[in-house]
């Protein structure tokens, strides 16, 4: 594909990057990425820079933590789905015995 669309090949590895780095939580490798984001030719990776850059110590201490909000985020949709569902019909002892029963 770099062949017809360079500009596509430097973005897909440019994102492949950023990728892995979370997924393997790489943080020594984010200033480096940062820098290539912010320099590159795509506004959209010129603005997710800018967003990183300004939480910086945030996103740094997410990719060098073993910990994860994942499982409370899982549970919060799950709530949310339940509410949803019950479209405001029922009264907090129903939510609750839903929320209890699943």
């Amino acid at each position: 594909m770099e062949q017809t669309t360079p500009a596509f090949g430097r973005l897909e590895r440019l994102a492949h990057r950023f990728t892995e780095m979370v997924r393997e939580r790489q943080g020594e490798q984010l200033d480096l990425w940062l820098e290539q984001a912010r320099t590159s030719e795509f506004p959209e990776l010129v603005s997710l820079a800018a967003g990183i850059k300004r939480d910086y110590a945030a996103v740094k201490a997410a990719l060098h933590s073993p910990y994860s909000t994942g499982p409370v985020e899982g549970n919060i949709n799950r709530l949310k789905c339940i509410k949803r569902s019950m479209y405001g019909r029922a009264n907090f002892d129903l939510l609750r015995q839903r929320v209890l029963a699943g």
